[in-house]
């Protein structure tokens, strides 16, 4: 017998499940530039926002604002871009595929961009991949800003539109043998900000400046009902977020849902989680992708953000966002995304010591390692050896890293897509800060990776890490973060306490969280929503201990609950608060 299960040891290893690859927002992606001059005034930058994501003949394709192309993917994970303009020689604008309507419809990908005017080409292919594309609507019959097409079961064809902080999202049928209206466009419904207050304009939602915009139409068919999903208050702020309204006939009439907004990402590095599309994986698992807020050279500088999300029993559309730009594994076979995607790996170097080779002006290092996409460091130079070094403050298990660009002194042509871009660098590591291992070389990359994430094949055991530039695409060597996952060593913190939620009397729509606050804590978790195990809502608190919540249906009860977390790991979670 002993024998036997020695020789039976190599095959059950061999047996055993391959890890789950994994990610982190923002996606790693090629990103083009602004192809406006008149928006980069403050510099050229890299842009793109109004994601659709499709799974199509067993293939993923990724379609955004004015990239001259598209991405594939065969697993979420790696995407490639494909060159193509969806314009004609007539269309005299700048806007490629604004905000694209992207639709599978049987074997063929249907594609068209927002227009204002009645003469863009709806456009169609049945082999995407490899660039095969004709015309399949010229010109297509309506105007439409943030379009969304969609195929009903019984072979309706609609079309969503509207982008506006003065007009509804309209909807209307679309015959399809001639694509032109069966009827007048139906007014479906309006923000209503002094109910709901996360619909409010502003960084602190308070309509300062403009009136909310709504935006970014997509519809979604669940168990019979239609579920039509917009984007609102303001593409510039954290707060950006996706609402949803829910019908029983595809032109309404329409109701909120109760968890609103289904898609909010408020705090963390990366923050926004507005205008975008959900879709399901080659498993049938739900997620969302959307638009990440930058706003530093220009209001519209945005990303990309993948998030997991469902339907709970009761048809509740919910995207989750907890640890939303910490790494998350990514689909292998059916999930279920009421459970957590994220992998448990902390962040190891947030606000820890760390050295650099030279610093341009007022660009710190400190500034690549305080969770924020909005502030960066900067070399004096874009020249090889320029180096970034982070000190995690003791020995921790790191299981990936993530290399955050930022864009300094970009080539003043860079207006739009850039072809040939590519980033060189090695990363090493070392116990004491003086022996060096190599860790990653990429000094022959010849791929442009503004976001980079690497997964570890191994935990590593290590203190320092030092990354050196081998080569920029252009400008400055700069990083918005070099930000470090893994398991540290030390004690999680203990459990908050003193957690209260103060809802403000007069306006039910606000409310002021406080709570003691906790030395072993890096940041802290706010769980809320409609019930005690409905908390899909998330808000990531760093350097505070409290937080202004603006964002609720004045006519609801909360449910709130805290958590702490540091490297080491996450406490428990506070007993429910319930809020009328």
């Amino acid at each position: 017998m002993r024998s036997l299960f020695l020789l039976l040891l190599p095959t059950l290893a061999l047996a055993q499940p391959r890890p789950r690859p994994t990610y982190c927002n923002p996606l790693n992606l090629d990103y083009g530039y602004t192809p406006f001059e008149r928006f980069s005034t403050a510099g050229r930058h890299r842009a793109t926002a109004d994601p659709v994501i499709t799974l199509f003949k067993g293939t993923y394709y990724l379609f955004s604002t004015n990239q001259k192309g598209y991405w594939w993917s065969p697993d979420l994970a790696s995407w490639h871009f494909i060159k193509r303009s969806f314009l004609k020689p007539e269309n005299t604008v700048l806007d490629d595929l604004c905000a694209p309507a992207v639709r599978a419809v049987g074997d063929t990908l249907l594609v068209i961009g927002s227009s204002a005017q009645a003469n863009f080409a709806l456009w169609r292919s049945t082999d995407p991949r490899a660039n095969k594309w004709e015309k399949a609507v010229d010109p297509f019959p309506v105007a439409a800003w943030d379009p969304d097409l969609f195929l009903d079961d019984d072979g309706k064809l609609y079309l969503y539109y509207g982008s506006s902080n003065t007009y509804p999202l309209y909807g209307v049928q679309l015959s399809r043998k001639t694509f032109q209206l069966l009827g007048q466009p139906t007014p479906l419904f309006k923000l209503n900000d002094a109910q709901f207050g996360w619909q409010r304009f502003g960084e602190y939602m308070d309509n300062t400046f403009l009136n909310p915009f709504m935006e970014g139409a997509w519809m979604t068919k669940h168990a019979g009902k239609y579920y039509l999903q917009y984007g609102a208050p303001g593409t510039e702020f954290s707060g950006y977020a996706d609402g949803v309204e829910v019908a029983d006939r595809p032109l309404g009439p329409y109701v909120p849902q109760p968890h609103n907004p289904f898609a909010w990402k408020p705090g963390g590095f990366a923050r926004g989680a507005g205008h975008g599309n959900t879709f399901q994986d080659k498993w049938g698992s739900w997620w969302h992708v959307s638009t990440l807020v930058v706003n530093v050279k220009n209001n519209f500088e945005r990303r990309l953000g993948l998030w997991p999300a469902g339907f709970d029993a009761a048809g509740t559309l919910y995207c989750n966002t907890a640890w939303g730009d910490y790494p998350h594994y990514l689909p292998t076979g059916p999930a279920d995304h009421a459970q957590s995607q994220f992998t448990g790996w902390m962040l190891l170097n947030y606000n820890k010591p760390v050295q650099a080779s030279s610093t341009l002006g007022g660009y710190a290092p400190n500034l690549a390692v305080d969770e924020s996409i909005k502030t960066y460091w900067s070399a004096a130079t874009g020249s090889p050896g320029e180096y970034f070094q982070t000190d995690l403050g003791a020995v921790c298990t790191v299981r990936a890293l993530q290399l955050n660009y930022a864009d300094q002194d970009v080539n003043p042509t860079f207006l739009g897509k850039q072809p040939g871009l590519y980033h060189q660098y090695r990363l090493y590591h070392s116990l004491d800060g003086k022996t060096w291992q190599l860790l990653v070389d990429k000094s022959q990359n010849r791929t442009d990776v503004p976001h980079d994430y690497i997964e570890l094949k191994t935990p590593l055991r290590t203190r320092y890490l030092k990354l050196e530039n081998r080569h920029m695409p252009t400008g400055k060597f700069a990083l918005s973060g070099l930000r470090v996952f893994g398991l540290g060593s030390g004690a999680k913190p203990p459990l908050t306490k003193e957690f209260v939620v103060l809802r403000t009397a007069t306006d039910k729509r606000s409310a002021w969280l406080k709570w003691a606050p906790t030395d072993a804590a890096t940041g802290y978790n706010i769980y809320l929503g409609l019930a005690p195990d409905k908390l899909y809502s998330c808000a990531m608190v760093l350097g505070a201990n409290d937080y202004y919540f603006k964002g609720m249906d004045k006519d609801r009860t909360y449910y709130f609950t805290i958590e702490a977390f540091n490297e080491n790991g996450v406490s428990g979670r506070t007993p429910v608060l319930k809020v009328d």
